[in-house]
């Protein structure tokens, strides 16, 4: 009686603090579009909501439940099970999770700890006009999509109105990265940027084949289609054996595909189903497909490159496509250049569905929960991300459109992509090496794998960390977890898989390949993924953007005409005035300046960021032995691979490390064993979460 009664005590002052801190902390932004979830296809065009909170606002720690949990520090444990908790405690744990999940439909507030779902209805504009209107992804079967967090808004009536007092709040809340960028505070002069690093060392280095076959790291010959025959006609490539045999050495194609020699870089069949509605704007680009050769010293070296173009007469009778082989000198040489650029215009955008995760592990795991403690660091901040980027990035007319060569179409073919080739499991490493045949199953390998690249800095250094993250979530895991029927048991934990399967994934709630969450193997496999993709993959897509982007030429991400043919103006300049031509095809002007310096912003690191093998509060995150000592031994784990990573980059032989233009690969170094923490364009160190 007395523990209930101080219990309640501590909630009812965990709450007034909650609701005072949150009071004076923030106020309500939103754009108070209807928040709906329809079940009519997905082409209606519906108002959405935007809400910008303030950094830590929804991740802020749940007080109440904090101090629920020092309370109970006295009972000599810092985390619980369900079927743990002290009698005293269940009810507010309980009435904790109830209150997160809110009631489904009520207006929220920013100081609101709630978590629902949305559709991605919020991207469009529409009162602004037809050009602004955006399909809702989400909820379809034509646009499925991962939902994100709910805010719950009413209707405008037109327009986004943004009065002055709305104005200087925004001031207040958004991290205005890109001004600041563009001008400086740090010393430079007005748009000036930092040199990026694929042009320091060697001005000229980046227009190398060989450069070109590094930042790009098939089991057929000549590349196939997938692509519906019936509405798309034939897909296959046109490159032959005329095409590259010429430069592979002295391999035959048999011979390099025995000897797993022969690699592609294939944009063809995610790009095809858009391409002509994509060329009706200001872009003009192809799909693409670039053939790679596997040299003896281990670096790739390109051999074709195939532009392909939706047929004039109509999708049913295939495709267009004309092939580009390797050159250095005359007008040959500049057509081999912008075919090159094409291909990096192709390759250009990444995008993390982590969003469900957060919003699941929030409504349907304690923070009482072990598994809720073990995930929370990689969700830092990522709320607040996605707030910001459906405001300014992804919004209809939004940066990234502006930026990007899909223009509009951008965040449907990210829905197209979602539908057609994401699956949970490949979201490992080793699964995703071997589904994209840059690795194959060894069994007397310690990782299982035996990489066909040996020198592939990504898989290398990504597949040290994947299993360091493993064996410390095993390690973490089989603590609260010795048995396998204690997962099958464990309410909450079925309650948060059952939601991420059912209503975070919800469009592909059916599919086979989804955990059963029913062994240890299965809650530790999932954690893994879940860690990795928040924080080392991320770190991998994300950090080296400005390394090698921040020099557009290098690596453009709109094409702006198409490939000068024989006998026209276009050509007789590429023949003339090859850098003019270049220049005219690729991004604008404006276009790269505001291009580059969201790069510049997304690619630095924060001065408050918290790094892979890091805590917030390392000393009071758990008061249990067996956590605490293995994650003291993912630190150590972390600290040596950052020792081998140096190692490597340092080692003559492997060329891929730093390759033509000197710039060591430090992606996937951790930066766990540096405790200061300063900002910057550093090019390594793996944040825990996805943030800016």
């Amino acid at each position: 009686m007395i523990l209930n009664n101080i219990i309640g005590a501590i909630r009812f002052v965990g709450s007034f603090v909650i609701q005072l801190f949150y009071n004076n902390g923030s106020e309500n932004l939103d754009n108070n579009y209807a928040e709906v979830m329809p079940n009519d296809g997905g082409k209606k065009k519906i108002k959405g909501t935007i809400v910008l909170m303030k950094k830590h606002h929804l991740d802020f720690p749940d007080l109440v439940a904090w101090f629920v949990d020092l309370a109970h520090e006295f009972l000599g444990k810092g985390s619980f099970l369900p079927h743990e908790t002290p009698e005293a405690l269940r009810k507010y744990r309980e009435d904790e999770l109830v209150n997160l999940r809110g009631e489904g439909n009520e207006m929220l507030q920013e100081w609101d700890r709630v978590y629902d779902y949305a559709y991605y209805n919020d991207l469009g504009k529409p009162d602004k006009g037809k050009k602004y209107e955006r399909p809702i992804l989400g909820g379809s079967t034509e646009f499925p999509y991962p939902r994100r967090g709910r805010t719950g808004r009413k209707p405008t009536k037109s327009g986004i109105k943004l009065p002055e007092k709305l104005l200087m709040i925004i001031h207040n809340i958004i991290p205005w990265e890109l001004p600041k960028t563009l001008l400086r505070t740090d010393g430079e002069h007005f748009l000036k940027f930092p040199m990026p690093d694929v042009i320091k060392e060697d001005k000229y280095a980046w227009r190398t084949d060989e450069e070109f076959g590094r930042e790009m790291l098939a089991g057929e010959f000549p590349p196939k289609s997938k692509l519906d025959r019936n509405h798309y006609g034939n897909q296959n490539s046109s490159i032959t054996r005329e095409d590259v045999e010429k430069n592979m050495d002295g391999y035959s194609i048999e011979d390099a595909l025995e000897g797993n020699r022969l690699y592609i870089l294939d944009h063809h069949d995610t790009l095809m189903p858009y391409l002509r509605r994509i060329n009706s704007t200001s872009t003009k680009t192809y799909a693409t497909r670039t053939i790679l050769f596997l040299k003896d010293d281990g670096t790739l070296k390109p051999l074709a490159i195939e532009l392909s173009l939706p047929h004039p007469q109509g999708d049913i009778r295939g495709v267009v496509s004309q092939v580009y082989t390797p050159a250095k000198e005359g007008v040959e040489g500049s057509v081999w250049q912008l075919a090159k650029a094409y291909a990096a215009v192709s390759d250009s955008g990444a995008h993390q569905l982590i969003k469900p995760f957060i919003i699941a592990t929030n409504r349907q795991l304690s923070v009482l929960h072990p598994i809720h403690k073990l995930l929370q660091p990689h969700f830092r901040d990522t709320m607040h991300v996605n707030a910001f980027a459906r405001h300014i990035l992804i919004s209809a007319n939004g940066v990234l459109e502006y930026t990007v060569f899909p223009e509009r179409f951008a965040m449907e073919m990210s829905s197209f992509i979602y539908k057609n080739y994401w699956t949970f499991n490949e979201q490992a490493l080793p699964a995703d090496l071997v589904k994209r045949g840059m690795a194959v199953k060894d069994s007397n390998s310690p990782t299982g794998l035996k990489l066909l690249i040996e020198d592939y800095p990504f898989a290398v250094d990504g597949l040290e960390i994947w299993f360091a993250i493993k064996t410390w979530v095993e390690d973490y895991c089989s603590f609260y977890y010795p048995e396998n029927f204690l997962v099958e048991e464990d309410p909450e934990l079925q309650s948060w898989w059952n939601e991420i399967i059912n209503v975070g994934h919800g469009d592909k709630k059916n599919e086979p390949w989804w955990p059963e969450m029913k062994t240890i193997d299965d809650l530790t496999t999932t954690c893994t993924i879940i860690i990795w993709v928040a924080s080392a993959l991320h770190a991998a897509v994300n950090f080296g953007q400005y390394p090698y982007a921040g020099y557009l030429p290098n690596r453009p991400t709109i094409s702006r005409r198409f490939m000068p043919q024989p006998g026209t103006p276009e050509y007789a300049e590429l023949e003339s005035n090859p850098h003019k031509a270049y220049l005219k095809t690729i991004t604008a002007k404006v276009q790269t300046l505001v291009g580059v310096a969201l790069i510049e912003a997304l690619s630095r690191h924060s001065s408050d960021e918290v790094y892979l093998g890091q805590r917030d509060s390392p000393d009071h995150w758990t008061l249990d032995a067996g956590p605490i000592a293995a994650f003291n031994k993912f630190q150590r784990k972390l600290i040596d691979i950052e020792k081998k990573i140096k190692e490597r980059n340092n080692d003559k032989r492997l060329k891929n490390r730093q390759g033509p233009v000197k710039v060591p690969y430090t992606l996937l170094n951790p930066n766990s064993s540096n405790e200061t923490k300063h900002r910057g364009l550093k090019g390594k160190g793996i944040p825990n979460s996805i943030s800016i």
